[in-house]
């Protein structure tokens, strides 16, 4: 999460597209390599994604000493949450939602709670929410109650502040022992004041979404 963030503090304060993002990747990858990572980040280009965060995986993976392979790999599999983000997102999401939305998907996240996320936000940014939702995964929160969590902010209008005390006091409740389920779902409701949504059943890992989709 810490490259998350950090990538998405970039692209928040970023005033232009970057530029001259091909160099950096010279002398850092060898040539075959280099060339499979230049078509994805044109691919993503050609499309309309963020290219950056793909430059940045291939220059982490080059840095903990990954092969050509697995490097290639990973900034496929991140072109590929992208992909699924802008399709759960919506296409006028930023790129920092993009990159948060690919962020919460790699933890767990399904791609439909992001779609119910953005439709409970009524078209309020959610990059901040995004980022608070992977964080809550990442802490052992279950990504379905993490959602229901986050999503419950989302209906009750808040602010980039309450996505920031809800991560902070869910870590606080964990390090002092609470369920990571119990502290996300009770912090929630205690920082918006209303009902939580029913939480809906965790699937397997695996297992296909129901078609469905009767929930409230």
């Amino acid at each position: 999460m810490r490259w998350t963030a950090a990538l998405l503090c970039a692209l928040l304060g970023a005033a232009a597209p970057l530029h001259g993002q091909d160099r950096r990747l010279e002398g850092r990858l060898d040539s075959e390599t280099r060339r499979a990572v230049l078509a994805l980040v044109d691919s993503a280009r050609t499309a309309g994604l963020p290219t950056e965060p793909l430059i940045q995986k291939a220059l982490e993976g080059e840095s903990k000493g990954a092969d050509g392979a697995r490097i290639v790999g990973a900034v496929h599999a991140l072109l590929g949450r992208l992909h699924a983000a802008r399709a759960a997102l919506g296409r006028t999401a930023s790129d920092a939602e993009l990159v948060a939305g690919a962020a919460a998907i790699h933890v767990g996240v399904a791609p439909d709670r992001l779609e119910r996320l953005r439709n409970a936000s009524s078209g309020a940014p959610l990059a901040l929410a995004l980022v608070a939702l992977a964080d809550l995964v990442q802490r052992g929160v279950p990504p379905d109650t993490a959602a229901t969590a986050i999503e419950t902010l989302a209906l009750a209008r808040a602010g980039d502040a309450e996505y920031r005390t809800l991560r902070l006091l869910v870590e606080q409740d964990i390090r002092t022992g609470a369920a990571p389920a119990a502290a996300a779902l009770e912090r929630a409701r205690g920082i918006t004041g209303g009902r939580l949504p029913v939480v809906p059943p965790e699937r397997p890992p695996g297992s296909e979404p129901s078609g469905g989709g009767g929930g409230r």
